[in-house]
């Protein structure tokens, strides 16, 4: 799937919600306070990221000067030099992560260097994103601990010292496919995304891969002093548990995905976790996964404790959009229908902003079961409906027209009108198909994984919205698959829709792959097909004599 430039438009906008007219009061402002940690990535457990700090604000942020920079010396062609986890701050230290996932930490107001820990000093390095690390404190302060995982490590690192905790898996780190009940050794399996603390316990989601053969996307409770396995929801329902019926007989035996990658939202006082989930894989034919296949693309509200559901609601049916639900949920208090109701907030990558009853799951607004197109590819039986809230509006375009064809030039705009008049281009949830389909929003959001924040003095919602359509095509396998092919022809049947025919890339998220044999061993080359990296998705299912193929391709042999 490759984005298209067909549109002139802005490709993100920064969007306001004011829920306000039917939904919320105006919140009593809060008393100025002191300097604040902020020990949780969305600023606190109900993921707001909202401060009552008000020392910087609109009259004085434009004379803002740096007062300190620190250069984490690691960046790499393999990472492209971004850091994206949010730092967090405890007790004064700033806690964060480089591109090649050494954690660091150093002192908020200066920036000196407490410690540095690699989690690959003397084992061969892996690279992913990761987007923070949960902080844990005892109730007396003795002991302070940072989670995060670094490929299939699940690491316990001492906050004090910067190294592994011993207690925790007994070196400082358990397997992070501890509790998964199937061999996902060859499969894509990391958490890019940090887990969440409640009491005692790290609750962890992962990131895996988007294709045949991807692991399950269980989410797992540890002891966080000693990693010991406490439990273990099922994202894919076993035989006899709630939602097995919504898939085909056994499927959990095989089906993968439905996971939390974005990270999950805590109600403290309740002791409630609030889970959103990624859709099934394959992400694009669900040809090979009948039915509505809960729990995925759902939001799940379990007891922290126990792991008990204790409500959920699926936001697609029966993805082949690649609808994740991109972001952690936002706790936010509202006044609806003259009653004050504590409420969690989720948004999607189609767009739209669900608002639900903490403790019940019931949505505030109505939600229709609207009709939608049926797919026409062979063996896909798509949900007659998908789900739209009523309120609130849509926070992106949802729909592209002739109309928005960019006018970057007359050629361009010939160009882009032709390709656009043959193929499909009507409603939300129109399915991919065989002449191509435009996606609006694209397979990004929408909602991306930054998420949304809650001013709780306003009762606003803010959103940044991405803009960009994308195109989804699919074509049937082929029937001489099977027969032998050179080197040039397997690396061209699964490798060169993203990479090129002339292994070029596309300059930014899908890397060059010219000279990749200098830079990586063919051990190295195979771990990323079987398991994936970044944006591409694993190729578990892909046999020996493929894999040697391409990487001999890659090595300039075509035999």
């Amino acid at each position: 799937m490759i984005p298209t430039a067909l549109t002139s438009r802005p490709t993100a906008l920064a969007v306001a919600l004011a829920i306000l007219a039917t939904s919320c009061a105006r919140h009593a402002t809060p008393e100025r306070a002191p300097d604040q940690d902020w020990r949780v990535t969305g600023g606190e457990p109900g993921q707001s990221r909202w401060s009552p700090l008000d020392q910087i604000n609109r009259a004085n942020v434009k004379s803002l000067q740096v007062a300190w920079t620190y250069h984490a010396g690691d960046g790499s062609p393999q990472s492209r030099g971004e850091i994206q986890a949010p730092p967090i701050v405890a007790h004064g230290v700033l806690y964060s992560t480089s591109p090649t996932l050494v954690l660091f930490a150093l002192r908020a107001d200066s920036g000196r260097v407490l410690w540095r820990f690699d989690p690959f000093e003397g084992r061969a390095r892996e690279s992913h994103a990761n987007r923070g690390v949960a902080y844990w404190e005892s109730e007396d302060g003795a002991e302070r601990r940072l989670f995060y995982a670094a490929a299939r490590r699940l690491y316990s690192i001492d906050a004090t010292t910067g190294k592994p905790a011993p207690s925790f898996g007994g070196q400082g780190w358990i397997d992070l496919a501890t509790g998964i009940d199937r061999d996902v050794s060859r499969t894509q399996l990391v958490a890019t995304s940090p887990g969440v603390i409640y009491k005692d316990l790290l609750i962890q989601g992962s990131r895996v891969g988007e294709g045949e053969g991807a692991a399950p996307g269980d989410v797992r409770a540890f002891d966080v002093r000693t990693g010991q396995l406490r439990w273990v929801f099922h994202t894919i329902p076993r035989t006899g548990e709630a939602g097995a019926e919504t898939w085909a007989p056994d499927a959990w035996k095989t089906a993968g995905g439905a996971n939390s990658w974005s990270g999950m939202t805590v109600d403290v006082a309740r002791g409630i976790v609030f889970v959103p989930l990624g859709s099934a894989s394959p992400d694009f034919y669900g040809g090979e996964r009948l039915g509505q296949n809960l729990f995925a693309n759902s939001l799940v509200a379990l007891e922290a404790a126990t792991g008990k559901r204790l409500w959920h609601f699926q936001t697609v049916h029966h993805d082949v959009w690649d609808r994740d639900l991109p972001a952690v949920p936002n706790l936010l208090t509202v006044t609806h229908d003259g009653k004050r109701i504590d409420a969690v907030s989720q948004i999607t990558k189609s767009g739209f902003v669900f608002l639900f009853d903490r403790v019940s799951g019931q949505p505030l607004f109505p939600v229709e079961e609207r009709r939608v197109p049926a797919s026409d590819l062979p063996g896909e039986e798509t949900s007659p409906t998908q789900p739209i809230p009523t309120k609130p509006a849509p926070f992106a375009r949802q729909r592209m027209t002739e109309e928005d064809i960019t006018e970057l030039s007359p050629s361009a705009h010939d160009a882009a009108l032709k390709r656009f008049r043959t193929m499909k281009h009507d409603e939300l949830f129109t399915p991919p198909s065989r002449e191509g389909t435009v996606i609006l929003p694209g397979f990004d959001g929408g909602g991306e994984w930054g998420g949304a924040a809650v001013d709780r003095a306003t009762g606003v919602i803010y959103v940044n919205a991405s803009d960009v359509p994308w195109i989804a095509a699919l074509k049937g396998r082929s029937a001489t698959a099977s027969a032998p092919q050179t080197c040039e022809a397997v690396y061209t049947a699964n490798c060169a829709s993203c990479h090129r025919a002339d292994r070029g890339g596309d300059g930014g998220r899908t890397p060059s792959l010219i000279g990749v044999t200098q830079r990586r061993s063919a051990t190295e080359i195979r771990q990323i097909i079987e398991r994936g990296r970044n944006f591409m998705p694993a190729f578990a299912n892909m046999s020996e004599a493929q894999k040697n193929a391409i990487i001999a391709y890659l090595d300039g042999r075509n035999v």
